[in-house]
């Protein structure tokens, strides 16, 4: 299924990805599967290097991907398999997703951890520097990476990283090690030379269907709602940036088009990080999610299940995306109740109609796809008014 504009007859981002030799990194997770399959839409040729999908019915099997792309079962820790399997592939592009992406779960396997998500990073750095490949690269981080403060106004891309807990440690010290490839090994103004273009980028509180993780609260949902049970909540006051998955994809996406299309003497401020944030009035309490998800899927309640000798997790953080909105002309497209909405449609599709799941996930892909187009273009169109009328 290609993704096109009918009415614009515009392909998105230009068409750059068809026929683009795509790398995914943890393409068997939960972001992805998603992300893989809207590629696949585009018309890229995808390989992937992940662990095998987790969990009994998993996103990435759900949508038969196996099928569609070259998939490489592998450990983003294991350097010398990993460089092997990119000298094989020689990517156009690389999407690296592949993490240990649990706050909870750091908390009891820490080492774990930052391996994955530290050396990890530097593994696929590294191996990029040694083949010389000449490559874009959209290193995803997350929004837990800065020093959180908790304060009410959102975090800058030049903020401090930082982190309480090993998962945003880890998100944090990646950060800095990107920051160093770049400078180090692939600085810029020198793309001409080593071909690598670097950047990194920070998301929020993704949700969407498909997400089967143990100790996210959209699943939690779910699981509880299917089997009537009332859906326990450990922080309910707690307040997170909810974006649906697709939001940020998008900007990853947006990214990656000007990594690959902007000539490298243009390169420096998209060779940089970059926050994907939702619209501010998505910073919700964790409650307010809940009792939303109950609304859309028609029946359910809700237990308080605050501990206060659980290990800490954050109560405030957001992020502020004018970067992306300048630079990319990117904006989240849809609002809380619009992400609640399709995120708990995609689960009740995936409980009635299994069959039919990976046709609704397209469905879902090329409806925000448009809205995006139809924002870009619009965009575009009013700063031509605003430029002629200068003149």
């Amino acid at each position: 299924m290609k993704l096109v504009d009918k009415e614009n007859k515009r392909r998105p981002f230009n068409g750059i990805y068809e026929h683009k030799t795509v790398l995914i990194t943890g393409h068997t997770g939960f972001k992805g599967s998603w992300l893989s399959q809207w590629l696949l839409a585009l018309g890229a040729e995808i390989s992937g290097y992940a662990l095998p999908p987790e969990g009994t019915d998993p996103l990435f099997d759900q949508l038969g991907l196996s099928a569609s792309l070259d998939h490489k079962i592998g450990d983003i820790r294991d350097f010398e398999e990993l460089k092997e399997f990119m000298n094989d592939v020689k990517p156009d592009i690389i999407f690296h997703l592949a993490a240990q992406s649990l706050v909870r779960y750091s908390y009891h396997e820490p080492l774990e951890t930052v391996q994955v998500n530290t050396q990890g990073t530097v593994n696929l750095l590294e191996a990029v520097r040694q083949l010389r490949l000449p490559t874009a690269i959209v290193a995803i981080t997350t929004d837990k990476c800065y020093e959180n403060k908790e304060w009410l106004f959102g975090y800058r891309e030049v903020d401090a990283m930082g982190g309480f807990d090993p998962y945003s440690a880890s998100k944090g010290a990646a950060e800095i090690l990107i920051s160093s490839y770049r400078n180090s090994f692939f600085p810029p103004h020198k793309t001409a030379q080593h071909g690598t273009r670097l950047a990194s980028v920070r998301a929020g509180n993704v949700i969407g269907g498909g997400d089967w993780a143990k100790d996210r609260i959209v699943p939690d949902c779910i699981r509880d709602l299917s089997h009537q049970q009332s859906i326990g909540v450990r922080n309910p006051s707690a307040t997170r940036p909810w974006q649906h998955v697709l939001e940020p994809l998008g900007g990853y996406l947006t990214l990656g088009h000007r990594l690959l299309e902007v000539d490298h003497r243009s390169l420096s401020q998209f060779c940089e990080a970059y926050n994907f944030g939702p619209l501010i009035s998505n910073n919700r309490r964790v409650k307010e999610l809940v009792e939303k998800v109950i609304e859309y899927w028609g029946s359910g309640e809700w237990d308080d299940q605050s501990d206060a000798e659980a290990f800490h997790e954050a109560s405030l953080l957001n992020l502020t995306i004018d970067k992306a909105y300048h630079r990319l002309n990117w904006m989240p497209q849809w609002d809380f109740d619009k992400t609640v909405k399709e995120t708990v449609e995609w689960y009740k599709h995936a409980v009635n109609h299994p069959e039919n799941i990976r046709k609704f996930t397209e469905q879902q892909i090329n409806a925000y796809q448009q809205a995006l187009l139809e924002y870009q273009a619009q965009s575009l169109h009013s700063l031509a008014l605003k430029r002629s009328e200068t003149n």
